[in-house]
């Protein structure tokens, strides 16, 4: 008797954890970027372009805090703070070398991080002028995003 109640108590125990471990959140997967072809949008409109090119990494405030910022490598730049980094004084210079890849940053040109020359021109038919003006309005929106 004292055996078939041991095992009675062995299986229920059995049955109770095989419920707990079925009922447990799954296991969490590291997030990933999703990778997607460019597409076109108003060479004409900084923000615009900064909304569908910049904000998915950089956030729609360009604080770094985008949806795919947790899935990066290198943490996305704060694009506010620019100005501040750099004495003062927004360096259109270089953020328009950046988006050309002319210029180095820790993700711009990597797995994560596309250079955006490059891809300006394969949707503007290598028009150099609507590459020029896309580069130069988005680096003007960057510049409207600095902290005061």
């Amino acid at each position: 008797m004292r055996v078939m109640k041991f095992i009675s108590l062995a299986v229920i125990l059995v049955g109770i954890s095989t419920c707990a471990v079925a009922q447990e959140a799954p296991a969490k997967t590291a997030p990933t970027v999703k990778h997607v072809p460019i597409t076109n949008t108003a060479s004409n409109s900084g923000k615009e372009m900064f909304n569908s090119y910049c904000a998915v990494c950089h956030g729609k405030d360009g604080k770094g805090n985008g949806p795919a910022a947790s899935a990066m490598k290198t943490p996305p730049t704060d694009l506010t703070l620019l100005a501040q980094k750099d004495g003062g004084k927004y360096p259109a210079p270089h953020v328009s070398a950046v988006i050309r890849g002319q210029a180095t940053t820790p993700s711009h040109g990597s797995q994560d991080m596309p250079v955006w020359g490059p891809l300006f021109s394969s949707i503007s038919q290598g028009h150099d002028a609507q590459v020029q003006q896309r580069i130069a309005n988005l680096v003007s929106y960057v510049e409207s995003l600095q902290a005061k």
